[in-house]
């Protein structure tokens, strides 16, 4: 039935979309790739996993799993941008880097290397309506996408961290001069980008009810995706690309085959950005207009 594949198709690109604005908000205002998204995505989803296991309700489950993310983005800020900001671009990437791999080998260490069944706690509340079927973790995931995106975009326009972070974006440097708390503003953004990465990890626990140290790896692939094909620098774009990626691949899978999904999401992909080579949302120049 193609609406219940286009209800699947958006229900999977809400998580693509808040993987997408965590990388976005990152190379947006600081200028570089976060690589330790995968793992903030991956914590997310087992830290939220072992709470619910040992029986914590799913209201303080989540709740300190976004504590425990906040704390690490933290840590990894510290590491990864505020003592390597005056290095080479270069060098804060590789740090990322390696904070994804102390943290997916953490994992491995704590809960091994085999997938594990995450429980869910709203198996009562899933919704049938005229032979469609949406889960409430489904419905949860598109409703918080929307929202954190919306909520991040007035943000940015009208608070005072989002002038902040706006005037890093436009220079650091002049930023400072002009009395705005560097340190204080680039940690508020790596704490926001870990929570919409770790939020995207829950959802996937909830959706899928399983979690794994390597959950956060190919659902990076796929947010990088919906980054670039909605436009770096947009907040809008990457929530755009992320239901865009999510309903070519459940069309793929349905219509096509599950073995050649990846071909056919990024071979779409690449004939998109042939026409958009900015992005959707970025500018409308295509590349026989270029030559």
């Amino acid at each position: 039935m193609i609406e219940q594949q286009l209800i699947n198709g958006l229900m999977l690109g809400s998580i693509y979309s808040l993987v997408g604005v965590a990388f976005s908000l990152t190379i947006g205002m600081l200028n570089f790739l976060n690589f330790s998204v995968p793992g903030l995505f991956m914590l997310g989803g087992v830290i939220s996993y072992g709470l619910l296991k040992a029986g914590f309700h799913w209201s303080i489950a989540f709740i300190l799993t976004i504590a425990a993310i906040t704390v690490v983005s933290l840590v990894i800020e510290r590491f990864t941008y505020r003592w390597l900001r005056l290095s080479s671009p270069f060098i804060p990437l590789v740090s990322s880097i390696g904070f994804l791999i102390v943290i997916e080998n953490s994992a491995i260490m704590r809960y091994g290397s085999e997938s594990m069944r995450a429980p869910t706690p709203f198996k009562l509340t899933d919704l049938h309506w005229e032979g469609l079927f949406i889960s409430a973790p489904q419905l949860l995931g598109l409703v918080i996408a929307l929202l954190a995106a919306a909520i991040m975009s007035l943000m940015l326009k009208r608070s005072k961290l989002g002038r902040s972070i706006r005037g890093i974006a436009e220079n650091p440097r002049t930023a400072e001069t002009l009395g705005i708390n560097v340190n204080r503003t680039v940690s508020s953004i790596y704490v926001i980008t870990g929570i919409f990465a770790a939020v995207g990890g829950i959802l996937f626990a909830l959706n899928y009810q399983q979690v794994a140290w390597y959950m956060g790896q190919e659902v990076a692939a796929k947010g990088l995706a919906a980054m670039v094909l909605g436009g770096m620098g947009s907040l809008w774009g990457p929530v755009i690309g992320g239901f865009l990626v999510g309903l070519i691949e459940v069309f793929s899978i349905a219509y096509v085959s599950s073995d050649a999904v990846n071909a056919v999401v990024y071979g779409t992909l690449l004939a998109l950005l042939l026409c958009w080579p900015n992005g959707l949302l970025g500018a409308r120049i295509s590349t026989v207009e270029r030559m």
